[in-house]
């Protein structure tokens, strides 16, 4: 039993890394606004969006437990044009949702430290945000993070919990009200928000590559190649526990906000503030400085995750790209580090997230909102290789998805194909 607990530890960390970078912006953003918006009108989209994307990141995990590498090699089996079609939609999306991220992490930092107050400009807030991100990966401080990563994570999950437990002890702010608003979905607005919701509940499908990458970094650096079941339990609690925080942070947001006045504000500093003041209304005044240091520093560490997962994933792919299948081998931590195509993808990153930030900056719902919707719409085809990867011949019997989950599957793919379609329809 010790044994067996031990080696369960060695393989802990993809899946709470995967939880940390999900609670991010789809919960602390979108789930609360939901919440303060729709009351628990939306809880069933939420639930379908976690249900129906489940495989699509499992299968990321699952490759790379069975190949030892990345889903994004079985890209590259796929197909040169997949690789290439990967290569397309990362360097369509990454720029936007690095800036969703860190202009939400800068948000959070601005409300910790007032940094507002003391006369800086949130734009100089944000490029701080994004070269202290790329400095810490450039002089490899990722792994330290990624062990403090999980304390952090447990001080927002608990005090989440607790938030949420006092909230619903205390009732909403407003009793009368209906919370489950009829009339949603005949709204274009509502169907609009509706899909940058999905686009990132939990997270953006095409992130799938990121547990992947994560799980062969965790077996080259503990040494222990994990059984599938141990991989998959790291997932499963790392995934689950992202889609149960995702109705706590709808339940702040309707008990507090819906049916009142108040609204979510545009500006990140302003809206940092308001989800720290939610939890202090729950929990007290003295929670107030608790509150506001883990959810910056989970967003701190969002921000990290997503950098990093960007220049990995694209350092990879550009290398897929650049030699053959039976030339390729996978380098080790220090060396993808080491490599060019990473580092400058990451000061490809802070420039080109800045200029977004900059361009959209007085308005965050808006820009969430747009890096949201272009995960969406290219979710399908990411879902449907996922499948394809590992019920065909990339990977062995005994590591095939039960009947189950291919159903599952083929449910999730109708679910992101149809919802594209009723957005495409409602723009054009």
């Amino acid at each position: 039993m010790f044994r067996k607990n031990k080696n369960l530890l060695k393989t802990l960390g993809p899946g709470i890394l995967f939880a940390s970078t999900a609670i991010g912006v789809s919960h602390l953003v979108q789930s609360t606004r939901a919440g303060a918006e729709f009351g628990f009108g939306l809880v069933l989209v939420v639930i379908l969006a976690n249900l129906f994307k489940y495989p699509f990141f499992e299968f990321g995990s699952r490759y790379a437990n069975a190949t030892g590498k990345s889903i994004i090699d079985g890209y590259k089996k796929i197909g040169s044009w997949m690789i290439w079609t990967y290569l397309i939609i990362t360097l369509g999306s990454m720029f936007f949702v690095s800036a969703a991220v860190g202009a939400v992490t800068s948000g959070f930092m601005d409300n910790l430290f007032s940094l507002s107050q003391m006369g800086l400009d949130p734009l100089i807030v944000t490029i701080s945000t994004f070269f202290i991100c790329a400095l810490i990966l450039f002089i490899g401080k990722f792994s330290v993070l990624d062990k403090l990563i999980k304390i952090i994570g447990s001080v927002l999950l608990i005090s989440t919990l607790l938030a949420f437990v006092l909230t619903l002890i205390k009732g909403p702010a407003v009793s009368t009200i209906n919370m489950f608003p009829e009339g949603i979905w005949s709204e274009d607005k509502s169907i609009l928000f509706i899909i940058a919701l999905m686009g990132w509940m939990p997270t953006a499908v095409d992130l799938s590559a990121w547990n992947s990458i994560w799980t062969v970094e965790r077996i080259k650096e503990t040494g222990y190649k994990p059984t599938l079941k141990e991989t998959l339990f790291d997932f499963n609690f790392g995934y689950i526990t992202s889609a149960l925080l995702a109705f706590c942070f709808i339940t702040l947001g309707a008990y507090m906000m819906y049916g009142t006045e108040k609204v979510m504000p545009e500006s990140s500093a302003l809206f940092a503030n308001k989800v720290v003041e939610m939890y202090t209304i729950s929990m007290g005044e003295w929670s107030y400085l608790l509150i506001a240091s883990a959810a910056f520093s989970i967003m701190f560490g969002t921000a990290i995750a997503v950098f990093d997962g960007y220049a990995r994933s694209m350092a990879r792919t550009i290398e897929l790209i650049k030699r053959n299948n039976n030339q390729l081998k996978s380098g080790t931590k220090q060396d993808e580090k080491n490599d060019s195509a990473y580092k400058l993808t990451l000061l490809a990153l802070v420039m080109g997230s800045f200029v977004i930030v900059w361009k959209f900056g007085s308005s965050l719902k808006s820009l969430v909102d747009l890096a949201m919707t272009i995960s969406f719409l290219i979710a399908p085809l990411i879902a449907i290789v996922n499948l394809r990867l590992v019920t065909g011949n990339h990977i062995k019997e005994q590591y095939k998805p039960k009947k189950w989950l291919i159903i599952l599957s083929y449910m999730g793919i109708i679910f992101l194909i149809g919802f594209s379609v009723l957005y495409l329809t409602q723009q054009f």
